[in-house]
């Protein structure tokens, strides 16, 4: 039967009257690159990363900042980069380098950018901020208006707290990002293990940051994003923290070292017996409810009934398998009449 599902990464969200495209995008591991370092620059391109974000912020030394602006924007344009998303993460709206980071980087290379990061966002306004200037970036320069997103990086307590306001202050915005280090010191937590759970504690300290972040990515059609596990060399407890936030439905996590790229593009796709399951329902509830199948609104599939809802969260699998490039290893057969 023929795989006639769209994916999320190719279907159109409207807006209006006007349609715009989604902007799900492959995201299971985000590659953070210092925009200070021509090598790693370099190195980055030949990685198996979905994302790469090329970074501004905590990975520059201010002494470094300006110079790595030209960097990102000569790897951008001169780089090959691939089926990469291209991000490149700039300074939060408290200091004084964002606006000159987001021009330099932007009037330099925004036809090879996809996405501006704003770390440690605390409300809408500062989303409209960056909005606003994008778009007189784009209209100065001759550049498709509203094409380059925003991904929000939350990483306070005021943040979260304004998180369904964040998602919605501008169209551009793609993906809620968690930042735990500065979280986890803006709320006084009791650990220096980024990522790990605090002493003392024995449930799970960041169920209800994850899932808030998780509600207002998937109410407004976002991507939901995990943030750095900082011990580079601890795959077991990469592995740990990120099936935590894959476990919940978070589409991917950030990577800070090449040899957790592997593991975050294994941990958040679906698993091929899941991925050939999602597509034999889909293929199993297309058939049924044509005029082949009698137009019937469920069926069984072995053992299983199916209907409307299964479809629903067989998209959800098939899609992530999709965009991952996974291949179906199974087939539908419609039953004999």
């Amino acid at each position: 039967m023929t795989n006639a599902h769209p994916s999320p990464a190719t279907t159109l969200a409207t807006s209006g009257s006007a349609a715009t495209p989604n902007r799900l995008r492959p995201r299971r591991s985000c590659l953070a690159v210092p925009g200070s370092n021509p090598r790693f620059l370099e190195k980055a391109q030949g990685l198996p990363a979905d994302q790469v974000f090329l970074d501004l912020e905590d990975a520059c030394a201010p002494a470094v900042k300006e110079s790595a602006r030209l960097n990102i924007v000569d790897a951008l344009n001169n780089g090959d980069w691939g089926n990469k998303t291209k991000v490149v993460r700039v300074n939060d709206w408290t200091t004084h380098w964002t606006y000159r980071d987001v021009i330099t980087v932007v009037e330099g290379a925004g036809p090879n950018l996809d996405c501006i990061m704003l770390p440690k966002v605390q409300d809408a306004e500062q989303v409209k901020a960056l909005d606003l200037l994008l778009t007189q970036i784009e209209k100065t320069m001759g550049f498709e208006v509203g094409r380059i997103g925003i991904e929000a990086q939350i990483e306070n307590a005021k943040g979260l707290i304004n998180v369904d306001a964040i998602a919605t202050a501008s169209q551009r915005v793609e993906t809620i990002i968690f930042g735990p280090a500065d979280f986890m010191a803006s709320i006084n937590m009791k650990s220096l293990v980024v990522g790990e759970q605090p002493p003392g504690y024995n449930a799970d300290a960041y169920h209800y940051i994850l899932m808030r972040i998780l509600m207002a990515a998937r109410a407004n059609d976002l991507q939901a994003i995990d943030g750095p596990y900082l011990q580079i060399r601890n795959q077991e407890g990469y592995r740990e923290v990120a099936g935590r936030s894959a476990a919940l439905g978070f589409d991917g996590k950030w990577v800070l070292h090449p040899d957790q790229v592997a593991a975050a593009n294994e941990i958040y796709s679906p698993s091929q017996e899941d991925y050939d399951h999602a597509e034999l329902i889909l293929d199993a509830y297309d058939w049924c409810t044509s005029e082949a199948g009698g137009f019937k609104g469920s069926a069984m599939l072995g053992d299983e009934m199916i209907d409307e809802a299964s479809r629903k969260m067989a998209l959800v699998i098939s899609g992530k398998g999709r965009a991952a490039g996974m291949q179906r290893t199974s087939k539908f057969e419609a039953p004999e009449a």
